[in-house]
This record gives C-alpha cells, sequence and structure tokens, in this order.
C-alpha cells in the first residue's frame, strides 16, 4: 500500500521520472513493475532474492499471540480476524518483493499493462491460476473482489477505489481498471487487493463478521483447524496452483503455521519455554538480555536471532485524541510530552538499551532533521506557516529528561504549557479552564505489560502536576471496537511506516480520514499541512522532491505532539526452535522475515 520513488538504499538502481519510466514501458504487457524505473528483477529471475530455492518442505512453526479472535475475514472492520489472514491465507493480482521500496511481480496475473501516463491498468490472469477447491480464478471473481472490497470491505480498500473510474473485462482472462485521478501510484496499488471466490459468498453478508465461513483461497496454506479465540492452524496445500512459479520458489516451505492465542504476554512466554511455542519475537531489550538464558537455551534447542532491517522507524507510543477536549490544544499534549519522563521509563524498563522512535520516519533517510527546515523542505512548509506548530520550520527534537525519576526540569516545563493553555492548580489538583478537575482516560489492551508498566510510571509524573488519569485495560475485541469508534482519550498506538510512502499516509492521517469509523487517523489529526504534505509525496516527479516531502510530512506530524513515542526496533529479536532456519541474505524490508513464516524452512540439525 505504499508509493516509491526512492533508490534501491543498498544496491544503489538508479530512479527515473515516473515520466520517462512509464514512456518507457509503454503499453506492452510486462512481468512487474516498480513506482519509479524499471523492476529491479528481470522477466527470467528464478526466485525473490531473499528466498531459498532449494529450503526443503515440511516441518511446522507456532507462533503465539496475545488476545483472542472472533473472526475468520481480515477484509471487513467487523470483528477480531487473526492479522496474519489477510497476508497468509489470501493472493492478489501481484506479489511484493520486499528486497525493494515498491516493485510488483506477477502472481495470479501473467502480466501487467500500464496507459503511457498510467491512467488505467490492465491484468492478464494466469490461466492455470485455481482456487483450493480446484476451481479456476476468473474475471468475474476478479471483478466481484473488488467492488465488495471497495464498497463493504474494511476502509483501507474505500480510498482506492473511489478513484476508480471503471474496471471491465477485455478480452479472455484480462481485466481493465480506469482511474478519475492523476495517481501514478493506483497503478500498482490495485494489484494487492486479495481475490475471492465470489460463489463462496452468495446469499450471504460479506460485512458480517463470524467463524462459519472457511474462506476458499488461491494461497498455499488454507485453515484446517481452528478453535474459537483459542488457536487457528494453516496447512500446506499440497495442490496449490502456484508452487512452480519463480516467485513462489523458496516460499511456502513449512507444511502448518500455526497461531496460538494467549492472555497476556507472560503466559505467552512461559509456553514458549515449555515448548509449546517454537518461535517468539521479543520486544524489550532488557528481557532479551536476562531473561533468554533458560534451559532451553543454554543447550542450542532454542537459537537466538537478531534480524537487522533498513526500514523507517514508524509510530509507536501512546496516540492523544484530539477530537476529545482533553487534548485538541497542542500545549496540552506539548505538557504530555515533557511529563513522560522516557530517559527514567526506558532505564527502569530496559537498562537504557532500548533506543527512543524520534521522528515517524526516524532510521531511514526520509526521516526528518530536527534542525531548522531547509531546501526544498522549507519551501514546501512554508505556505503552511500558520497552520504549522512551533518547531516544524525553526527546528524541533522531543523532550530529553536527566534521567531521574524527578524529571524536575521537564515537569516545569509541562506545567508551564498547561498555565498557558489555562489550566490552574487548586489544593493541588490541575483544573481545566472550564474549573473542573483535568482527567483523562488511557485505554490499554489486556496483555500489554511493557505498555501498562510505562503508564504507571508516567501517572505517577502526572500525579506531581495534580492530574490523575483513569487507566482502562479492556480485551482485545473491546480494544479494537473502542479505537474503531475513537472512543478513548489516549491509547497505545503503532503504525509502521515503509521506504516508500504513499496513498495510505491519506488513510493514516489525512483530514478526510479523521473522523471516518475504522481509519488510522487515531489521533482524529485535521492539517492542511499534512495533507499537503501528502499530496506534495504522491506529486514527486523526482526521488529529490520525493525524499523533500516525506521529510517535510514527518516534520508536520513529529511537530503536531499527537504521540507520545516510545521505543523504535532496529532489529528484530526472534528466539527460535534451531530446526526453524531463515534465509542468509535478507531483504531491506529485513524483519519482514519476522512476519512472514512462510519463507522460513524446517530442517533438522545432524546429530
Amino acid at each position: 500500500m505504499t508509493k516509491a520513488c526512492f533508490h534501491r538504499l543498498r544496491r544503489g538502481v538508479a530512479v527515473g521520472a515516473f515520466v520517462a519510466a512509464a514512456a518507457a514501458a509503454g503499453a506492452d504487457p510486462q512481468h512487474g513493475i516498480a513506482m519509479y524505473g524499471e523492476p529491479a528483477l528481470p522477466p527470467d529471475f528464478e526466485s525473490l532474492p531473499y528466498a531459498n530455492p532449494d529450503a526443503p518442505k515440511g516441518g511446522r512453526i507456532v507462533v503465539g499471540e496475545v488476545g483472542s479472535f472472533d473472526s475468520l475475514n481480515p477484509h471487513i472492520l467487523k470483528g477480531t480476524p487473526p492479522w496474519q489472514l489477510r497476508f497468509l491465507a489470501y493472493e492478489s493480482l501481484m506479489g511484493r518483493n520486499y528486497d525493494e521500496p515498491f516493485g510488483l511481480y506477477g502472481l495470479l496475473a501473467e502480466s501487467i499493462e500500464v496507459g503511457p501516463d498510467r491512467s488505467w491498468v490492465e491484468f492478464t490472469l494466469r490461466p492455470e491460476a485455481r482456487f483450493s477447491d480446484g476451481s479456476p480464478v476468473t474475471v468475474e471473481d476478479v471483478m466481484w473482489s473488488y467492488e465488495t472490497l471497495g464498497t463493504v470491505g474494511h476502509p483501507r480498500y474505500l480510498s482506492t477505489w473511489d478513484q476508480v473510474a471503471s474496471m471491465e473485462q477485455t478480452g479472455p482472462g484480462k481485466v481493465r481498471f480506469t482511474f478519475s485521478e492523476d495517481n501514478p501510484e493506483l497503478a500498482l496499488l490495485i494489484g494487492m487487493r486479495p481475490i475471492l471466490k465470489k460463489a463462496q459468498w452468495d446469499g450471504r453478508d460479506f460485512g458480517e463478521s463470524g467463524l462459519d465461513v472457511i474462506p476458499v483461497t488461491t494461497a498455499p496454506y488454507v485453515i484446517s483447524d481452528f478453535e474459537p479465540g483459542r488457536s487457528v492452524t494453516l496447512t500446506r496445500d499440497a495442490d496449490y496452483w502456484g508452487r512452480d512459479l519463480p516467485f513462489m520458489r523458496g516460499q511456502a516451505n513449512l507444511d502448518e503455521i500455526r497461531m496460538e492465542f494467549y492472555g497476556d504476554a507472560q503466559v505467552l512466554f512461559e509456553a514458549f519455554k515449555s515448548g509449546q511455542i517454537t518461535s517468539l519475537r521479543e520486544t524489550n531489550a532488557e528481557k532479551w538480555e536476562t531473561q533468554y538464558d533458560f534451559p532451553a537455551v543454554q543447550r542450542g534447542d532454542i537459537v537466538l536471532s537478531e534480524i537487522p532491517h533498513e526500514r523507517p522507524s514508524g509510530i509507536t507510543g501512546f496516540v492523544m485524541n484530539t477530537r476529545r477536549d482533553a487534548f485538541d490544544d497542542w500545549r496540552v499534549r506539548d505538557a504530555m510530552l515533557h511529563a513522560f519522563n522516557f530517559e527514567f521509563i526506558n532505564g527502569t524498563m530496559t537498562g537504557g538499551r532500548q533506543p527512543r522512535i524520534t521522528s515517524y520516519f526516524s532510521n531511514s533517510m526520509l526521516g526528518m532533521d530536527h534542525g531548522a527546515a531547509e531546501g526544498r523542505v522549507r519551501e514546501l512548509l512554508e505556505p503552511h506557516a500558520d497552520d504549522l506548530l512551533p518547531g516544524a520550520l525553526d527546528g524541533y527534537a522531543l523532550p530529553e529528561g536527566d534521567g531521574t525519576a524527578r524529571n524536575r526540569s521537564n515537569l516545569r516545563i509541562a506545567m508551564a504549557r498547561m498555565e498557558e493553555a489555562g489550566y490552574t492548580v487548586e489544593n493541588g489538583v490541575m483544573m481545566t479552564p472550564e474549573g473542573v478537575p483535568f482527567g483523562f482516560d488511557i485505554l490499554l489492551p489486556q496483555g500489554s505489560p511493557e505498555a501498562a508498566s510505562m503508564i504507571d510510571l508516567f501517572a505517577q509524573a502526572l500525579k506531581r502536576m495534580g492530574i490523575t488519569p483513569r487507566i482502562t485495560l479492556v480485551d482485545s475485541a473491546q480494544f479494537n471496537e473502542r479505537t474503531n469508534t475513537f472512543d478513548f482519550d489516549m491509547t497505545w498506538y503503532t503504525r509502521g511506516l515503509s521506504l516508500s510512502p504513499g496513498n495510505e499516509q491519506k488513510l493514516y492521517w489525512g483530514s478526510e480520514a479523521a473522523d471516518a469509523p475504522g481509519s488510522r487517523n487515531l489521533m482524529g489529526a485535521k492539517s492542511p499541512a499534512i495533507d499537503a504534505m501528502i499530496d506534495a509525496i504522491l506529486g514527486s516527479e523526482t526521488n529529490d522532491d520525493f525524499v523533500a516531502a516525506t521529510r517535510a510530512l514527518d516534520r508536520a506530524l513529529t511537530t503536531g505532539r499527537y504521540v507520545i513515542p516510545v521505543y523504535q526496533f532496529q532489529e528484530s529479536r526472534i528466539a527460535h526452535v534451531k530446526e526453524l532456519r531463515y534465509p542468509e541474505t535478507l531483504p531491506i524490508y529485513g524483519d519482514f522475515i519476522n512476519f512472514h513464516p512462510d519463507v522460513w524452512w524446517w530442517e533438522e540439525t545432524p546429530e
């Protein structure tokens, strides 16, 4: 769901302007497509660069999740499905190569054809493509899938569909999409929608959540078993239609992928130690250093792998809902940032080992410089100076504490910000400008001990300011329901970002998404400057313009003070049984390896 006018970070593949790339492609069918320039892989590629084409088939992986599920449909807003189903149990017309910022290659489609200005795109289906029940994938299935997802599916599908002027069958196995908007990214985005079997949904309401429909899909894995709320088992389809495609070589190696669900993270960890789970991602650096020396690790039965990546940090932390009176004033949000004593919290919880997120695109070339805006970045931001908050043009960095529990200097600044916003302290209680005690609700999902521990330390600092927050723990279903309807003041929040931000940025923090239930704009941002920077990204025709627009967006978001950022993860820490192997060649999205176990394989170690 992203856009790239970005050079390959490690290999230096040149990026050209969009117009030149489109002209070079003409309207001839191609094996793949990149946002800018030619696809990195040639038509005769043998496998994806990070897949092991010689990987043996067999074995299983068991992963653990905190929470529960009440749906097997990951394509609608209603219900809580296992998040992995969206990626493991469905296929799209095109498949993504995670070793380039945004490159797609034929999967269900054998070729892609675009107009010179990318105002339309046409796909030709592979005649051998089949659903797991053996029936062929037809243009009718494709067109039904796009219309259904675009009208009653999850909000993430709606904006792209809204930019489709027409969809038509243009020949045997051919479907063409013509766009109503001048947005060259659409030619790629439209190729990434899951394809569903139309006949399976005859007489059923697609928008209703539930566990009564086991999806018939084209993917290499099918749901073979599940226990409501507790486990889901995916089994490799021995008759999978695409097993010999170059794109799939070295993928779908494991016979079984099983997801187990637990009430909290500590129970999950104990399940891993006892052998019930075979792979576990650890996000706490202190815990990784101090609690992974149990007997199975000492014997070598469990391997501790650290997998680096080159993608942006994204944003993880506590988001403030600007739709609520508590946080509609930026000065109150700034006070919260100063009161949140990250250095002390980090020292207490990770021994100071975990670096902090410093902006939405930190850890990458797309991240903002923290000094004054210069050059093209400043040119993009200056017309919106009246809408921007302090620091966007002159320079901004997150508050930094002294590492002590008292955090006196930052608390003084926090109190000053509250006073500037009209708040006063009476008898030790922070009072709103309306003369009532100031408080707010912090919504947390059950089974998230790290977030809860951070909030406990944060609450101690707020108490010294005369503020008593209400901390509410809810189960995963309630958490999803309340965040989908923006029923919170502050909550735990994470949003991953890529090296190729594009159209999805409107869903994350665009004004139009602010009031759409189920949107990812949890902070409720309605900023003309943010909207303009997203448009600048989408309209970029050179790499320099793209990088400048993204850095400008990063400034507008970071200085908006919407989120209290916490740790960033510059690598994935994965503990796994020794028989589970992953490729030695890592893609630029290195931690993709953790979230896509289909590129792992099982290999017994000789005695």
